[in-house]
């Protein structure tokens, strides 16, 4: 927005928020954070034409065709990135979830458990039966699904 001040032109950035109660600086966050989904609307839109590439009237398939338009913008997104950030690692974040990938959520339950009797035994005085009680009296207490595939692993 331009505005006219003593044979002078200034501009202004104009936000208009329906909540009065909130300060300018929270008004501004907010738009900011709505900004990002703008632009990928716009882009989707005008770029890699989500409105125009679909003409079925099938949920289905719009649905897949605006999955397919969502993924397009992910891999542009992130080919920009490691392009232009310096803040990217590049394949450093692969190897970490290659990894990761590799313990199942059962194998990270079992690590957690033993990791909870490990600091009951060094924290408290209990005896190794008593804490083996507590983690039956747990392991009982959770879903029966759940339990028969930890007790399978």
């Amino acid at each position: 927005m331009y505005v006219r001040n003593r044979n002078k032109w200034k501009e202004y950035l104009c936000i208009i928020s329906t909540d009065i109660s909130l300060g300018e600086d929270k008004i501004t966050r907010t738009y900011g954070k709505c900004w990002d989904a703008e632009v990928f609307f716009k882009i989707s839109k005008s770029c890699l034409n989500l409105s125009k590439e679909c003409n079925s009237l099938s949920y289905d398939t719009m649905t897949a065709h605006t999955a397919v338009v969502f993924t397009r913008y992910m891999m542009l997104s992130l080919e920009s990135r490691e392009a232009n950030d310096n803040r990217s690692l590049g394949k450093l974040f692969l190897y970490f979830t290659d990894e990761m990938s590799d313990i199942t959520w059962i194998h990270t339950f079992q690590m957690l458990l033993q990791l909870f009797r490990t600091i009951l035994a060094e924290n408290t005085e209990l005896p190794d039966e008593t804490i083996d009680e507590l983690v039956e009296t747990f392991m009982n207490a959770i879903p029966a699904v759940l339990n028969s595939r930890l007790q399978i692993a």
